[in-house]
């Protein structure tokens, strides 16, 4: 994993480390939650395809609210979802990755699940945004400065 970072950090989009921003990471926290509504929303219209992306995007946005907050940015969704398995754990990043191949699957293949898959990913994408918005509410400055100098060992010097 520590060589698909460092690539990740060699990408012009790439992984980047800036700033911490709380004010940023709350954005993003708030954007996820308006996201889960329009995908509660499209599910009960029926709208099962948009359900699917929105529901990916509902956890990329309560994600990239974390990377903000420990001052991590990256355009690449690949390169975002691995730097917060990286420091996260790969528990609490595996159902993103499973709703992301379902989101490419909907968006590009209009390969849609039944009704009953995505109530259950519906579910599992409330549990995921409520989980990041308490990680990011209650992290405090020690666990910050802990998880960005895990990611900046990896980060390619210029």
């Amino acid at each position: 994993m520590e060589d698909k970072v460092k690539w990740c950090f060699g990408l012009k989009d790439g992984l980047r480390i800036t700033e911490p921003n709380e004010r940023l990471a709350k954005s993003y926290l708030e954007e996820a939650k308006a996201s889960l509504k329009r995908a509660e929303k499209n599910f009960e219209d029926g709208d099962l395809l948009w359900a699917t992306v929105v529901i990916y995007y509902a956890e990329y946005y309560a994600l990239y609210a974390f990377l903000q907050r420990i001052g991590a940015k990256s355009e690449n969704h690949f390169c975002s979802i691995l730097a917060a398995t990286f420091v996260l754990g790969d528990e609490k990043t595996q159902i993103i990755n499973q709703h992301k191949e379902k989101r490419i699957d909907a968006q590009y293949y209009m390969k849609v699940d039944r009704e009953e898959q995505i109530g259950e990913m519906l579910k599992e994408a409330k549990m995921f945004v409520s989980v990041f918005d308490e990680l990011v509410s209650n992290i405090n400055k020690e666990q910050v400065t802990s998880y960005r100098s895990r990611l900046e060992k990896h980060a390619k010097v210029k």
